[in-house]
């Protein structure tokens, strides 16, 4: 089970401080382990792991088994929920938040009975206002590349009290980066464009450390 619980406070103010959201999965656990502590390596405190493959439940709780025994600081999310099935397989495993590519009213409900917390994935402004009206505080704009800063800039004033995150697409370059930023959103959501299948399969951790400190930095210093 969970170690000390965080509010959702403190989880949207640690991925709003790291500004970048790593996301992955990989069938093997090995592999998964490996990514997490080069993630960490790199300075990286708030991690999503996606449920994306029959191995991921399992390889999440070994994840969470490392994280409290050599990186008590780290925050383990679990993404890809679709279902209240999956988000209590997941809460009861010990996630530290849950992410979902869509609004869904079950996990929803299952979210607040259990006072968890979770970010929808939305993509038009009807999907917002519903995850807003129902105490939703953070939003994944999901597919990010599908709908783009200019879509971020649009929406933020008709919803200023929520936090944004665009997920799918994010670029590693600065000019990409930067107008998501300029845009809106509170931190920027980094799959496969970080940590690439090429990566993984090679198992080169060492470049993933690299990579993810000059974006890290980079973050920091376009949000600043």
């Amino acid at each position: 089970m969970a170690n000390k619980k965080h509010s959702s406070k403190e989880i949207f103010e640690r991925i709003t401080h790291q500004g970048i959201l790593p996301l992955f999965f990989h069938k093997r656990r090995e592999v998964s382990l490996s990514t997490l502590q080069a993630l960490y390596s790199a300075g990286i405190r708030v991690v999503e792991y996606t449920n994306r493959g029959q191995e991921a439940l399992e390889n999440f709780k070994a994840m969470l088994e490392l994280r409290d025994a050599s990186m008590p600081d780290m925050l383990l999310g679990i993404g890809t929920i679709k279902n209240e099935t999956e988000a209590s397989a997941y809460h009861e495993a010990g996630a530290d938040f849950l992410i979902s590519p869509c609004y869904y009213q079950p996990i929803s409900d299952y979210v607040q009975q259990h006072n968890l917390t979770w970010i929808p994935g939305c993509m038009s402004a009807s999907e917002i206002n519903l995850a807003e009206q129902n105490g939703v505080g953070f939003v994944k704009l999901f597919p990010g590349n599908l709908l783009g800063p200019s879509f971020m800039s649009a929406i933020k004033p008709l919803f200023p009290d929520l936090l944004f995150m665009p997920t799918g697409g994010v670029e590693l370059e600065e000019e990409n980066i930067r107008s998501w930023f300029k845009a809106g959103v509170s931190a920027v959501g980094m799959g496969s464009k970080l940590i690439s299948n090429t990566i993984l399969e090679n198992e080169d951790y060492q470049t993933l450390t690299n990579t993810t400190k000059k974006i890290l930095a980079l973050t920091q210093t376009i949000k600043n």
